[in-house]
């Protein structure tokens, strides 16, 4: 009884990893996994007692459960059918390449990460960089939508900041559902985006089966009443200026709508806007496809980024980046945009109309601020001079007249004049507007910058009659 056992350390160790493991697999795992989900569930249940837009059933759908509903989607299958047959091509490869699509779109939405960490980051990060303001709400609107409708939040693209002040911004509304780029496709970014509710679209693709499978998905969402984030233009502004819609996502959420039966679609135009866009150089020497920086260029510029901002810290002139502000518009029903228009169910066959007119709302609710104030004067005359009083004076005429035409501006402190210091600060603290002895000039160097800047609100002006002097006649 009292015989000793030799075993041999590897056995042991072995022995050890087996049952650690068994234990993580049968025991801990578990464990961990149920105190998870009944976190999150509470937190589903107290969040949706105070969203305008509660998280649908949808959203919280277990991710296989997704992916196996939209690889084998009707619609799907019958794209498989006719490909194996018109291309002869193995039907299971097929569906193989159906099954890789939809684990590539299909988010793994995680309340917990979204509405603890993700909107802490968001929050911190905003508010480190910019002086962040909700300039217009209409949440009385929100809250009157029908039940089960289908809100898409449509947004003009100025910065990768979009994402973060947009998230921030509504996660008192709604938890948005983000169809973002290829670009963001790196460990271990894609999986924090997934988990927040993102899918991932590649722009331009010509495979007509991956086409049918992002479609399948988008109209499964708006089906399911997911509350998603749309930026219609397609990409980032490379010049400043607000593009036009491109038809893809916008064609796939409204094809086949009937408005006299289902869930309706409801689109909030979303209008965003900031002092600095901190990309901004980036994007322009993207838009003159001018060679992009190597990596010890872009860590330099950072460094001196870097080391300006604090050197204003210590000065006490860090001002951040300015203002960045977002504008909600008011709701587009869809139902009653067809109604209207007398279109029935499949007649929807054409979207540009209606992706024009929703183009038109975001412009027109495009926050106004100092900087796009500030630039649209010295775009108008780049060789002009200003003295302060002058140029206030031109200032406060050209937002006189913005304002009259019913296009919202955000005058900080509610004091115009102020407004103009905050923009020419932001300039001159970049070199952008060069002070000698009271009179502001342009910097030569600098032109294109300040049409960029002054290209945000353009579409604004449009129809503002504009004086030889570069003056509107209206100032």
């Amino acid at each position: 009884m009292n015989t000793s056992v030799e075993l041999p350390l590897w056995s042991v160790l072995l022995g050890l990893l087996l049952a650690t493991l068994w234990l993580l697999q049968h025991f801990l795992l578990p464990s961990a996994r149920w105190i998870l989900r009944r976190r999150a569930n509470r937190l589903i249940d107290e969040v949706n007692t105070r969203l305008a837009l509660q998280i649908p059933s949808f959203k919280l759908t277990r991710r296989s459960v997704l992916v196996d509903r939209l690889t084998f989607h009707p619609r799907v299958v019958e794209l498989v059918d006719r490909m194996a047959q018109s291309e002869d091509i193995p039907r299971e490869a097929l569906m193989r390449k159906a099954g890789i699509y939809a684990r590539e779109i299909v988010p793994a939405f995680n309340a917990l990460l979204y509405f603890k960490a993700a909107y802490f980051i968001a929050r911190h990060v905003v508010h480190s960089l910019y002086r962040v303001r909700l300039g217009f709400a209409d949440d009385d609107a929100l809250q009157r939508l029908p039940a089960g409708s289908s809100v898409v939040f449509l947004m003009n693209h100025r910065s990768n900041m979009d994402y973060i002040l947009a998230t921030y911004l509504a996660a008192e509304k709604t938890a948005l559902s983000y169809a973002v780029g290829e670009w963001a496709r790196i460990w271990p970014l894609q999986q924090l985006i997934r988990a927040m509710g993102g899918y991932f679209v590649r722009r331009d693709s010509g495979n007509a089966l991956y086409r049918r499978v992002l479609e399948c998905y988008v109209q499964m969402a708006a089906d399911g009443g997911v509350p998603q984030a749309v930026f219609p233009e397609g990409r980032l502004s490379r010049d400043g200026q607000l593009g036009p819609a491109r038809l893809g996502l916008l064609g796939y959420m409204t094809r086949g709508f009937d408005p006299d039966s289902g869930r309706d679609i409801v689109f909030i135009p979303v209008g965003i806007n900031y002092d600095r866009v901190i990309e901004d150089r980036s994007l322009l020497r993207d838009a003159e496809k001018l060679p992009r920086r190597n990596l010890g260029d872009s860590l330099g510029i950072l460094l001196r980024y870097s080391s300006r901002l604090l050197w204003q810290a210590v000065r006490g002139r860090r001002f951040r980046n300015g203002y960045a502000c977002v504008n909600f518009g008011q709701p587009v029903s869809l139902r009653d945009w067809m109604r209207v228009r007398h279109l029935k169910a499949g007649e929807l066959e054409d979207v540009g109309p209606l992706a024009e007119a929703l183009m038109s709302r975001i412009g027109d609710i495009t926050p106004i601020l100092p900087v796009a104030l500030v630039t649209t004067l010295f775009a108008r005359a780049p060789e002009q001079t200003f003295t302060d009083m002058e140029l206030k004076a031109q200032v406060l005429a050209l937002l006189n007249s913005l304002e009259q035409r019913g296009h919202r501006a955000y005058i900080p402190r509610s004091d115009y004049h102020y407004a103009v210091d905050v923009g020419v600060r932001m300039l001159t603290l970049r070199g952008i507007l060069l002070e000698e002895d009271g009179i502001y000039r342009a910097a030569e160097t600098e032109q294109r910058i300040i049409r960029y800047y002054a290209n945000s609100i353009a579409h604004l002006l449009r129809d503002e009659p504009v004086t030889e002097a570069g003056a509107s006649e209206t100032s």
